[in-house]
């Protein structure tokens, strides 16, 4: 029996961390086990490569493109094993982003889609994608907009475009307009039963295999 890998992606002030709070708490008050200190959250920023992610971001520094990409998967990395033993105790991770994000940034930016999948396959592979969804305009509205770099409107496009390209039918795609409350209720509906069958089913899959 082993726990279920969620991971919640949207773009920018989409409401990932609030509502990866609101299902682990969810979880636990249903009595499911979760992986300790959970959701997690990538970028990981006290990491080490996490730390210079976190420079980049609050423009403190400045990185070749592919480079960054790079540090962005190797980050995912760092947490991979303990991903994976989490899940064989039988512990649910629910991660706020995670390699859908790195791709949909690194493309928005002009790099190619096939070289951006490659640095993370092999790394566990969800058994949900929650996809909060939000027009950029709705974003731009929340609160703290703009702090860190990729918060505009033109690059945010850009990444929705390239999420629609990597959704495939096994996404949970929420409307994240919604009130919070019933943007968890949604959630929970469709990714509960999720949770449950991963329990039944050992094997944990790897990214693009």
């Amino acid at each position: 029996m082993r726990g279920a890998l969620i991971v919640f992606e949207g773009t920018d002030r989409s409401g990932k961390s609030t509502q990866t709070r609101n299902f682990t708490n969810a979880l636990q008050a249903a009595g499911i086990a979760v992986a300790e200190h959970s959701p997690w959250s990538f970028p990981h920023r006290t990491s080490p490569v996490g730390q210079v992610i976190n420079a980049y971001l609050t423009n403190k520094t400045h990185l070749h493109e592919r480079a960054l990409h790079l540090l962005f998967s190797a980050n995912r990395w760092e947490k991979a094993s303990q991903i994976r033993q989490a899940l064989r105790r039988g512990e649910t991770v629910v991660l706020d982003r995670y390699a859908y994000s790195g791709i949909a940034y690194s493309v928005a930016k002009g790099l190619p889609l096939t070289w951006c999948k490659c640095a993370d396959e092999g790394l566990p592979a969800p058994d949900v994608v929650v996809f909060l969804h939000l027009s950029p305009e709705a974003a731009a509205k929340r609160a703290d907009y703009g702090s860190e770099r990729y918060e505009n409107k033109h690059m945010q496009t850009a990444v929705a475009k390239v999420f629609e390209q990597l959704r495939t039918e096994q996404w949970l795609v929420v409307d994240a307009d919604a009130d919070e409350a019933t943007v968890l209720n949604r959630i929970l509906d469709s990714a509960m039963p999720t949770v449950a069958k991963a329990r039944s089913t050992p094997h944990i899959a790897s990214l693009w295999n």
